[in-house]
């Protein structure tokens, strides 16, 4: 349990540090400019980054806390361990592939390459939704297999961890779409950039979340 909620401190370490780099990187006077020229865009800006710090902070509390409550758990006499679906492990693979071309898209707002940004959001979205897709059908494998949340304990965490992360990537994707909305009705890569980073801290970041939650389960 200790090396696991390390493992998720040192997570939120590093995503908070690179959000506070974002921010502190910029000059006062740059700053002082862009708010005069753009009525407050700066303000915007950091708002966005402090929220998504928070936001991610309170996520792995979460997490952190539902890992605590696994491992004490499993403790427990009764505890039956579960044999996860082998489908994790493709699913596993379109979050790596999300997560890459996410990077490789952000790499390309910052260059200002705008005619990336649309096949590199769709390819991105549609790795994500794959994902989802995958860990459904792992859930009705294990449906149509007899074990169901209320069978014992451990499939009850399966299904809550896999769950709850889950909705986070679904928020994700709520914020993908706008971006994605905003890229194909032509906003230029400037205009998108901000959005394209955050999305893309917030996806290595579930993509960290879920090895430290695959490789809990896959070791109990």
């Amino acid at each position: 349990m200790t090396i696991t909620l390390v493992f998720l401190a040192v997570i939120m370490a590093t995503v908070i540090g690179w959000l506070l780099r974002q921010s502190l990187n910029t000059q006062p006077w740059v700053s002082d400019s862009v708010a005069d020229s753009f009525s407050g865009a700066s303000l915007d800006t950091n708002s966005k980054t402090v929220g998504l710090t928070t936001f991610l902070a309170v996520a792995t509390s979460l997490f952190a806390l539902f890992v605590s409550a696994y491992t004490i758990r499993m403790r427990v006499a009764d505890w039956s361990p579960l044999a996860e679906p082998d489908l994790l492990w493709v699913n596993s693979a379109f979050l790596v592939l999300a997560s890459v071309v996410y990077h490789w898209t952000r790499n390309r707002a910052v260059a200002g390459r705008t005619a990336s940004l649309k096949p590199g959001l769709m390819v991105a979205g549609a790795l994500s939704i794959m994902f989802l897709v995958g860990q459904l059908v792992a859930w009705q494998q294990l449906l149509a297999a007899g074990q169901y949340a209320s069978s014992n304990a451990a499939n009850a965490f399966f299904y809550l961890l896999t769950g709850v992360h889950g909705l986070h990537m679904l928020g994700g994707l709520y914020v993908w779409a706008r971006s994605a909305v905003r890229a194909w009705t032509g906003a230029d890569a400037d205009a998108v950039r901000l959005s394209i980073e955050l999305c893309t801290v917030y996806w290595h970041f579930l993509l960290l979340v879920w090895v430290v939650l695959f490789g809990l389960l896959l070791a109990t």
